[in-house]
């Protein structure tokens, strides 16, 4: 039975009460202590909109490569995602001239095929798992497409893929740190090989292409292909399963989606982000928030807490598809801004559009089950159905 008494506040996130909602739970720290020290974490925590971009636009003073901070990082852990300009620089480049040079319109084109293809099949079915058949098939295919490889059997990878993301949240639960680090080198091993047999087309082509000019070590390549996998999948597939729920769940939103497609999917992302958390350590002693960080602090940043924040949305716990401007946070900003966030809107775009276009009487069958992730959010398992309820006509 789910205790009542809140014994902290961080860890009270991962009950299963707020789990389904944190944002009121954000709110009260937010309201509170909006910069606090917890002692668990042994990080800073921020949940202001305004704090947490300050952070996430000034890599003077906040790093994302430890190394900077006294820390020593393996070298299998330097990638994209780890390094700071100017290293960060080379290998961001390489990749965004990589993103560009393919033929995007295409891949999208193939992908809505497939979508089609997938939703006329689940239609036929009482309900299915929004999840596990819909969601994480359509982003593995879709992140490895643009790859240029073959999908992996996705009995073998999102089981491996979630332990990777249970390991972010080892600052609270110790015991998932060495399963994930095992769990990252057979990810690694899987991908090790694409440099040194490369596929004709896609972005390991490219990069194996211009690697020699690019000025970036070997591991660091390797080790940014295996992130761009990792990250990708998990973004696009959690993305897809948090605003389906949200869609489906709330009334009349999945109408709404088709008459504001243009402005719907990040107002998705900001209203539940797959990206909960990321984290900083303070390289310069910096005043945020009216607290005095020193060098060497961890900073934890609460995007989603961020992405509520009414001191810069109206209204932030109403969805509101046709928000605008929604300088949301929740593909990061600067430096570390994600690199694929157009590719992922537009998957969003694709796959949740085909759903309202198409499938107008979808709705949930049960409550969305949400995995006990405080960094990532997603969900586990989301029981749906494609059909009108018994009696009512089907609207075109």
């Amino acid at each position: 039975m789910e205790q009542t008494a809140a014994v902290d506040p961080i860890l009270d996130l991962a009950r299963p009460s707020i789990l389904r909602n944190p944002y009121p739970a954000y709110a009260r720290l937010r309201e509170g202590t909006p910069v606090f020290w917890h002692e668990l974490l042994g990080s800073w925590v921020l949940t202001r909109h305004a704090d947490c971009l300050a952070v996430l636009t000034d890599s003077n003073r906040f790093a994302s490569d430890w190394r900077r901070a006294g820390e020593d990082i393996p070298a299998p852990l330097l990638s994209v995602q780890t390094l700071d300009p100017p290293e960060h620089t080379a290998i961001r480049h390489l990749l965004l001239d990589g993103f560009r040079a393919q033929d995007r319109q295409a891949l999208h084109e193939d992908l809505e095929h497939r979508i089609a293809d997938l939703l006329a099949g689940l239609a036929d079915r009482p309900s299915f798992d929004f999840v596990g058949e819909l969601a994480e098939p359509v982003a593995l295919r879709f992140v490895t497409a643009f790859l240029g490889v073959p999908a992996p059997e996705l009995d073998w990878f999102v089981p491996m893929s979630r332990t990777v993301v249970d390991g972010m949240d080892a600052g609270l639960w110790p015991e998932k740190r060495e399963p994930a680090v095992a769990a990252r080198a057979r990810l690694a091993e899987y991908a090790g090989g694409w440099l040194a047999d490369p596929p004709e087309e896609g972005l390991i082509a490219y990069v194996a292409e211009h690697a020699a000019d690019s000025g970036v070590a070997e591991t660091v390549l390797r080790n940014s292909l295996r992130a761009v996998l990792h990250a990708g999948y998990e973004s696009a597939s959690r993305l897809l399963g948090n605003a389906g729920a949200a869609l489906l769940t709330t009334p009349g939103a999945l109408a709404a989606f088709r008459a504001t497609p243009a402005t719907a999917v990040d107002e998705l992302i900001r209203y539940d982000a797959p990206v909960q958390a990321d984290a900083r350590v303070c390289v310069t002693d910096t005043e945020l928030g009216g607290v005095t960080i020193k060098a060497g602090d961890p900073v934890t940043l609460f995007l989603g807490a961020a992405n509520h924040d009414p001191l810069r949305f109206d209204h932030p716990a109403e969805l509101r598809l046709d928000r605008a401007p929604n300088p949301h946070l929740g593909f990061g900003r600067g430096a570390h801004a994600c690199l694929g966030a157009s590719m992922a809107i537009r998957l969003a775009g694709s796959v949740l559009g085909a759903l309202a276009r198409d499938y107008p009487d979808a709705r949930a069958v049960a409550e969305p089950d949400h995995r006990r992730n405080l960094t990532l959010r997603g969900l586990d398992r989301f029981e749906v159905t494609l059909r009108p309820r018994a009696g009512e006509e089907v609207r075109p």
